[in-house]
């Protein structure tokens, strides 16, 4: 049970109260402002027309915006497999993290306490199936990069809280940088949609799958661990 948490609520949500069997998923979000005083400020803010349902400060507090059974406005055009609009159907979490555009940190490990916490806690609450912890850039490849590739989805998977790979390092660095088939790079697509991915634009589908799956290297380019990677994760 999460107790004591502080609430600001938004203005920023839907009306109608949907049913807890509504919410299937998470999505993992950084702010991506100078601080976290102007990030309260915007998803608090009427005009601004953007929301979460959690925001998770610097050290670590629990803050409470939007109730989780009203939808916020956090995830945008968003789609996974054939989910669209996954703000309908889904908690978004805001983790305070100045963010690529201007300065990407390393999430604070009392950040991190306070994910696991969160996201361990309406895991359970709302029945909702590790494959569907997501990423923003993971539902968005085409307009988002958050959480980014420092966010910590293997200890996530260790948590039972993400899916994750189970290739060896050793295996993976003798794949890496090596070149794929025509028919090979057609085959890793194929798995990126059956995961869950859409885009149209593949060097930032790539990109998004290797923030999540490849965090030592964004490069937006297909080789055998990427394709081997995509493997084993369709298959989990």
């Amino acid at each position: 049970m999460l107790r004591n948490l502080r609430k600001i609520y938004s203005p920023n949500f839907e009306i109608k109260k949907r049913k807890k069997r509504d919410i299937k998923s998470i999505i993992l979000h950084y702010t991506g402002m100078k601080n976290e005083k102007l990030a309260l400020k915007k998803l608090t803010n009427f005009n601004s027309r953007v929301s979460c349902h959690y925001f998770i400060t610097y050290s670590g507090e629990i803050i409470n915006l939007v109730p989780d059974l009203y939808i916020s406005w956090h995830a945008g055009k968003s789609k996974w497999g054939k989910v669209k609009s996954l703000n309908n159907s889904s908690i978004g979490i805001e983790i305070a993290n100045k963010g690529h555009n201007i300065k990407y940190e390393n999430f604070k490990k009392k950040q991190i306490k306070s994910i696991l916490l969160l996201v361990s806690n309406l895991k359970k609450k709302y029945n909702i199936k590790k494959s569907n912890i997501l990423g923003h850039s993971d539902i968005s490849p085409d307009r988002k990069k958050d959480p980014g590739e420092k966010f910590p989805w293997k200890l996530m998977h260790k948590k039972k809280l993400s899916i994750w790979h189970d290739i060896k390092n050793t295996t993976l660095r003798k794949l890496r940088n090596k070149k794929c088939t025509e028919n090979e790079k057609k085959k890793f697509f194929e798995n990126l949609r059956e995961i869950g991915y859409n885009s149209k634009n593949k060097i930032l589908l790539i990109k998004a799958f290797q923030r999540r799956f490849r965090q030592g290297l964004i490069s937006g380019k297909i080789d055998k661990e990427c394709l081997f990677l995509s493997i084993s994760i369709k298959n989990k």
